[in-house]
């Protein structure tokens, strides 16, 4: 098992990481919804080899068996290292390639927010926002959140996989 988690976790890291900071620094330009979208398929992409370590495993380590829950520690180890991958990407991307990324992120996302509420409600929407990124803003808080982002994508995706291919 620690064979297959460290080589498929492995392959995920380095997709995250390389998927991801290309994305980022190619996508500068688009909007954020679009980076958004690419961020989410980087994710996906990268935790695509939940499925296949899992399957590697039972039908090459383990005789063609795998129980759940076996199939499912398997998974979960590798999205944790896809969300190692993804947590450094970020965190390099926020310190290294675009420092000003929550001063612009948050700019465009009051831009909207005023297009769209009353005054009064904007008001307050503005200081629960100011509040987050009074605490969120921070590089390394943020590659905790996608590490966790990627974690419960990870899960999911896990589940599925466990539920796809045991096998006793």
């Amino acid at each position: 098992m620690k064979n297959s988690v460290l080589k498929y976790g492995f392959y995920g890291l380095l997709t995250a990481v390389v998927l991801f900071l290309l994305a980022l620094w190619l996508g500068k330009g688009l909007s954020y919804t679009t980076q958004e979208v690419l961020g989410y398929t980087t994710m996906v992409a990268s935790l695509s080899f939940i499925f296949f370590g899992v399957k590697h495993y039972r039908d090459k380590v383990n005789n063609g068996s795998v129980s759940f829950g076996k199939a499912l520690v398997i998974g979960l180890l590798i999205s944790a290292f896809v969300g190692l991958g993804i947590g450094i990407g970020d965190y390099i991307y926020t310190t290294s390639i675009n420092p000003d990324f929550m001063t612009e992120y948050m700019d465009y996302t009051l831009k909207g927010m005023e297009e769209t509420l009353s005054p009064e409600e904007f008001a307050v929407k503005k200081a629960e926002l100011e509040q987050q990124m009074e605490i969120m803003g921070r590089p390394i808080m943020l590659a905790v959140v996608m590490f966790a982002t990627v974690f419960v994508i990870g899960l999911i995706i896990s589940l599925i996989s466990a539920l796809i291919l045991q096998r006793k």
